[in-house]
């Protein structure tokens, strides 16, 4: 079976006017209108398989946004090819559209002053949902999100955490196979963005759902991706295992050591990145840690002794960092 969601080189570019400032240069543009091409995305190229939850890394600027919005069929790509569900999705089929879905955390979608439910009829109509699923998955959703209460309620009396769970039972109620997830959680406090990734993680079981998550929160792509693709100024860093990120893009690991007779000089063993009379937190290169733990074990009593990956966020920042 093929894969449901497929990028072979994907390249969007952009046609974007230049002017200076001033009076002058503003009249000489009504005549002369100056360009400059600017790549969003050069030539990026992955699969998703069947079931799989995927991270889409990158920072601000990186062409995550426009990609999705290519598989999406919101733009077309200036080349390059894309198969979603083995249809081309800037030519809008409805087969298509009746088995994606797209969930932008900074835009709303629903109607703002009519209750959420009554868009969600609106979206049984369009999908043709059968009473009785509609009816099921309506009940289901709203408890599991937690918003049974709120359904007669106008969109724009809701607060922010709140509308996001509505625009993900929109997305959800026609079951679709692939769902897009751009910035699900942007803004929501830690109660809201849990709910929101149990219930992604409930449908990708239960339902098989494949899903592609953008998300600048880390705790969103470490509780429910497995594997990550990063891209950076448009190009592509990085497809692979989330646990490999690490490994590649970071030359350290981190060793703590509970301890309270640990020796003052510890100079030749790492950088010390904490120390408190109980415990000392050591960044020491990969290829030194099985030394330095040994030497640490042989030079005090330990209570406890941890070897860790540095924290996502840290390589992440490293990763961008590097790639500009």
């Amino acid at each position: 079976m093929d894969a449901p969601v497929v990028a072979s080189g994907l390249t969007k570019t952009f046609k974007v006017p230049v002017r200076q400032g001033g009076l002058k240069e503003s009249v000489k543009s009504l005549f002369r209108r100056e360009f400059r091409l600017v790549e969003a995305v050069k030539d990026v190229s992955f699969e998703i398989g069947a079931g799989e939850i995927v991270g889409f890394l990158g920072p601000n600027g990186a062409g995550k946004t426009t990609t999705i919005k290519m598989l999406t069929g919101l733009l077309h790509p200036t080349a390059g090819d894309a198969r979603v569900l083995g249809y081309q999705p800037w030519k809008r089929d409805k087969d298509l559209l009746r088995r994606i879905a797209l969930v932008m955390g900074q835009r709303n979608n629903l109607q703002w002053d009519l209750p959420a439910e009554d868009s969600f009829l609106l979206n049984k109509a369009i999908y043709g949902v059968p009473d009785s699923v509609y009816r099921r998955r309506i009940d289901e959703f709203a408890q599991r999100l937690e918003v049974t209460h709120l359904l007669d309620k106008p969109i724009r009396n809701l607060s922010l955490g709140e509308r996001m769970k509505m625009e993900i039972i929109a997305a959800m109620l026609h079951g679709p196979e692939v769902v897009f997830l751009d910035e699900p959680t942007i803004g929501l406090d830690v109660t809201m963005q849990r709910r929101v990734r149990q219930f992604v993680l409930d449908m990708n079981k239960e339902e098989g759902v494949t899903v592609l998550l953008t998300s600048h929160y880390m705790a969103d792509v470490s509780a429910m991706a497995e594997r990550v693709v990063v891209i950076s100024q448009g190009s592509l860093l990085y497809d692979g295992a989330l646990a490999g990120l690490a490994e590649r893009f970071s030359s350290h690991k981190t060793i703590r050591v509970d301890t309270t007779d640990l020796p003052a000089d510890l100079s030749g063993l790492g950088r010390v990145l904490e120390r408190t009379p109980e415990r000392v937190t050591l960044e020491v290169e990969r290829d030194r840690v099985s030394e330095v733990a040994s030497r640490l074990l042989a030079a005090a009593t330990v209570t406890d002794l941890a070897i860790e990956e540095p924290p996502l966020e840290d390589v992440i920042e490293r990763v961008f960092t590097q790639s500009r």
